[in-house]
């Protein structure tokens, strides 16, 4: 009877490194379409003044990266100190994102511009999270 030893090889896929690299491509994208929805909003009619201000269409990209790096950073943690990280990442963002609403909500901005401000968090959740739950443990 012949043993074999049985090693356990990580794939290019796994790792904090992958995790790392497909969360910040997923902020790159998420960034770009809150950009462009931004811009087509605007394009479209819709005012991106908020509080009497308008809001460079950079502006949503530039805090699209901010709080989506911080939900990368928020995996690599729970995938070091949570029993089910994947499940508790999502969770986690699911709630964040519905809280990310309620700004927009009582903001003083017309209508329009309220929907389009809850439809850029809402686009940018939708690219996030499942990239980043993917590279999660169970």
């Amino acid at each position: 009877m012949t043993t074999t030893a049985t090693t356990t090889t990580r794939t290019a896929g796994s790792g904090l490194a992958a995790l790392l690299g497909f969360g910040v491509a997923a902020t790159t994208a998420a960034s770009a379409a809150t950009m462009i929805v931004a811009a087509t909003g605007h394009a479209a009619g819709v005012s991106l003044d908020v509080g009497g201000a308008p809001i460079p269409v950079s502006g949503f990209g530039v805090l699209t990266s901010v709080f989506s790096l911080v939900g990368v950073i928020l995996a690599a943690v729970l995938a070091r100190t949570a029993r089910h990280p994947r499940r508790a990442f999502v969770r986690t963002t699911v709630v964040l994102t519905v809280l990310s609403l309620i700004p927009d909500v009582i903001v003083d901005a017309a209508p329009g511009t309220r929907a389009l401000l809850m439809l850029t968090h809402l686009v940018a959740a939708a690219i996030v999270i499942p990239v980043v739950a993917r590279r999660l443990p169970a």
